[in-house]
């Protein structure tokens, strides 16, 4: 069970988690998590490429390691990348010092200060160390595309219905959502550019 939509009221709760990002103009934050990997990570980078459109990538230091060509290239093309992680930790069923440990050893390839949890599960003993060092960005709309129950149709209609000014919007660039990313990512780009929107990579600064 996932919410589409992040409740206001969890917003609310949590006010130094980054949720989205006030906009007067019409700008979208698209997001990637889990990559980067060869088969989906390339092919996404052609899809923003196509619509001028800038993205926030949150890595898998473990995937950069393995694929550091893909990484390199997507910082080229002037994306934003952020940490999640070294190995794909959950922080609930993580000890906060191992945690700790392994954002860090993922800090060590992104070099960035954008942190997004695995799951958007973290305990607050890690949460509350991470906000020393990090921006903790959540997100306002999931797209949902890495639930093999979704199609492709519906997984589209959870953006579209959802976003809005300002939107972080989270993605997979990963095998599991592959079937449902080939088919959204392409028309999420099309029908908000078609609405005069333009899509921005979140700043970070290194750390």
């Amino acid at each position: 069970m996932y919410l589409v939509k992040t409740p206001r009221l969890l917003q609310t709760i949590f006010p130094r988690y980054t949720w989205r990002v006030p906009a007067k103009e019409k700008v979208i934050y698209l997001t990637f998590d889990d990559g980067p990997i060869p088969e989906i990570t390339p092919w996404v980078l052609e899809q923003l490429s196509r619509f001028r459109a800038k993205a926030t990538f949150f890595c898998v230091g473990d995937n950069i390691c393995k694929n550091t060509d893909i990484f390199d290239e997507l910082l080229r093309q002037g994306h934003s990348v952020g940490n999640h992680t070294f190995n794909h930790l959950n922080g609930w069923q993580s000890k906060t010092h191992d945690y700790l440990d392994n954002v860090a050893e993922c800090a060590a390839v992104t070099k960035s200060s954008l942190f997004r949890p695995p799951y958007g599960r973290l305990r607050l003993t890690q949460a509350l160390s991470l906000h020393r060092e990090y921006n903790i960005v959540m997100w306002d709309v999931l797209s949902g595309d890495f639930d093999p129950m979704l199609s492709p149709e519906d997984c589209l209609a959870n953006v579209v219905e959802n976003a809005r000014r300002g939107s972080i919007i989270v993605f997979h660039d990963s095998l599991k959502a592959a079937k449902n990313l080939f088919y959204t990512l392409p028309r999420v780009l099309e029908h908000f550019a078609n609405m005069g929107y333009r899509f921005e990579a979140l700043p970070q600064q290194s750390v």
